[in-house]
């Protein structure tokens, strides 16, 4: 099937306002795409194949971006996990096979690096898919996210649709999540340390005891390679996309500390837990389609920080307690 992804072509991004698909649309918009297709949650229901199917009839798009999902850290997987599997399954599927029945060019899917098993050997190769047990405390969401996978691979052998998945590690970045009950560890942090300077303590909480591993990347690195790999690669076999570099919990604490609120101490509640002991991905297969980050996490941590700061007209070196 023929891939001539263009700033003419009719290009879909499923999720258009969260992390992942706000960050396409800019990287998209920065090649001078002129026809990207957004829809609101109001406007489709991507749980509903009805809602869906109509969509794309009506708008034909050529290409797709899969980034929707329900997404959150430990807590949000850990006391959802109902909503996190049927959602997640259901957006998959009913915007998969829309865009089998519509003809779509190309699909990109986009799964999460916490498919992998949790004592899976380091770095993550794609092969350690399915080779053991799941982590726990995100195992609904991982169920989903293996499913997606599977699903492109199923269109791609039986209608030889050109859909392809990719795997990234923890991201970060402009858009993400800050609120406590439901973000992930890095944006946790950054909120943490802001709220601990804000009021004047001294004292940060950290979840669980700082010892776990895992990598980190940029929302804006991940958008580019989205676009690379739609432009460059067409395997059914999931890829990996990430740095291939991993720091501790504690270290990365103290990358937030040292940047928000250098004064604080850290206070570590191992009642908590801590996941899986290490994550971090083999780019291996990545690197080979001639793609790797460029976005380092320390410049990384302070254009996010900045970006939350500009959501509460705050500057990062006016900001004082």
């Amino acid at each position: 099937m023929a891939n001539v992804i263009s700033p003419e072509s009719r290009v879909y991004v499923a999720g258009h306002a969260g992390l992942v698909g706000s960050a396409i649309v800019r990287r998209l918009q920065a090649d001078g795409f002129t026809n990207i297709l957004t829809a609101t949650r109001a406007q489709v229901d991507l749980r509903n194949q009805a809602e869906v199917a109509h969509w794309f009839k009506a708008n034909r798009p050529e290409y797709v971006f899969l980034v929707a999902g329900t997404v959150g850290g430990i807590m949000a997987n850990s006391t959802r996990p109902a909503e996190f599997i049927y959602d997640n399954m259901m957006m998959h599927g009913t915007v998969v096979n829309a865009a089998y029945e519509f003809s779509v060019t190309k699909l990109l899917y986009l799964g999460s690096s916490c498919i992998y098993p949790r004592e899976a050997t380091q770095p993550m190769k794609e092969e350690a898919l399915l080779t053991g047990t799941l982590e726990p405390t995100n195992e609904a969401y991982a169920i989903a996210k293996i499913a997606g996978i599977k699903l492109c691979q199923a269109y791609h052998r039986q209608y030889g649709c050109d859909f392809i998945s990719a795997m990234p590690t923890n991201l970060y970045g402009p858009q993400d999540n800050f609120d406590l009950t439901s973000s992930h560890v890095l944006p946790a942090l950054m909120r943490k340390f802001h709220d601990a300077r804000l009021a004047g303590v001294g004292e940060v909480e950290i979840w669980g005891t700082g010892t776990p591993r895992r990598e980190f990347l940029h929302v804006d690195d991940l958008a580019d390679a989205c676009l690379h790999l739609m432009r460059n690669y067409s395997d059914e076999s999931h890829i990996n996309v990430g740095t291939g570099i991993d720091l501790s919990i504690k270290e990365l604490a103290e990358k937030v500390r040292d940047l928000i609120h250098p004064s604080a101490e850290l206070r570590f509640d191992t009642s908590k837990p801590d996941g899986t002991p290490r994550k971090v991905l083999d780019v291996t297969r990545l690197n080979g389609t001639g793609w790797t980050a460029g976005i380092d996490l320390d410049s990384g941590l302070a254009s996010t920080y900045q970006w939350f700061l500009d959501q509460q007209g705050q500057n990062i070196r006016g900001f004082s307690a």
